[in-house]
């Protein structure tokens, strides 16, 4: 029996009539991170590729595909992004074996936190919050660290979130690092970029002055917001991290939450898919596109 996912981490069903087949290529993007309030970008979800020798995220090359089995059901989760109430990681995603992990949320100087705060760890890295605490770190052949800010008054710059190819930028001068980039694939026939990180927010307003927010990294990732303003989330279904809100001395704003994730499989000829309750899905047969929720696949 092929190990596939259920509560134990393997197939269920198999035995007299399953046939082995292998996919013609997966990619399985985690939810991003949130970014932080008054802080850091958040760092965009876990990138894995199986598909024509795309790369995964980070340094990661493309990965050996997956052997399943008709009449065997497989467990699929498409992680939700980490939500804008704080500073939040966004849920992993998961396909049979492969799991891909949550973007961290970017650092915040928001509250008590504000001292010791850092990005958060994850599939990519959240940006570091001025200076303080350390820049969140990426997941090995998943994505890449979160970018630095800096302790400077009145200015008090973030680092961006880390994204599937890039990692966040660091703050220069009183401006807030952006996020890094995401990676492109092919494998839903046209190349789409998914997986950027979110930018670094920045104060403005009473005692504060500073410099630009951080750009959202190509591939979804939300725009980080200077003073009050509210940020730019992560775009659904690309893993994106969210960007990060500022302060003005008076007033926090709004941090963008994480984009949630995705997983796209490509089937053989003469397989097809049939999809259970609880996922949101599109096709059958050639290209199937998962979009929500969590469930189980069999093949045919």
């Amino acid at each position: 029996m092929s190990f596939g996912f259920t509560t134990l981490g393997f197939g269920s069903g198999g035995g007299a009539g399953a046939t082995p087949f292998d996919l013609t290529g997966f990619l399985v993007i985690a939810g991003g991170g949130s970014g932080g309030p008054y802080g850091g970008g958040g760092g965009a979800g876990g990138y894995r590729s199986s598909f024509n020798s795309e790369n995964s995220g980070g340094t990661g090359s493309a990965e050996t595909t997956l052997s399943l089995e008709t009449n065997t059901e497989y467990t699929v989760t498409v992680g939700a992004g980490g939500s804008a109430s704080a500073k939040n990681p966004g849920a992993n995603s998961v396909l049979a074996t492969v799991t891909s992990i949550g973007g961290g949320g970017g650092g915040t100087g928001f509250g008590d936190a504000e001292a010791s705060d850092g990005g958060g760890n994850g599939g990519s890295g959240g940006g570091q919050c001025y200076g303080q605490g350390s820049v969140g770190s990426g997941t090995a052949n998943q994505g890449n660290n979160g970018g630095s800010g800096s302790y400077s008054f009145w200015s008090f710059p973030s680092g961006g979130g880390g994204g599937a190819s890039a990692v966040g930028a660091n703050s220069s001068g009183s401006n807030s690092g952006s996020g890094g980039a995401g990676r492109a694939s092919t494998i839903s026939g046209t190349s789409v970029t998914r997986a950027g990180g979110g930018g670094g927010g920045t104060p403005n307003g009473g005692p504060y002055s500073g410099g630009s927010a951080g750009s959202g990294g190509s591939g979804g990732g939300g725009n980080g917001a200077r003073g009050a303003a509210t940020a730019t989330s992560g775009t659904v279904n690309t893993g994106g991290g969210g960007g990060a809100t500022g302060y003005n001395g008076s007033s926090y704003g709004t941090n963008g939450a994480g984009g949630s994730g995705l997983v796209i499989i490509k089937l053989p000829d003469g397989i097809s898919a049939s999809v259970g309750a609880g996922l949101t899905s599109t096709g059958t047969t050639g290209v199937v596109t998962f979009t929500a929720g969590t469930g189980v696949v069999t093949f045919s």
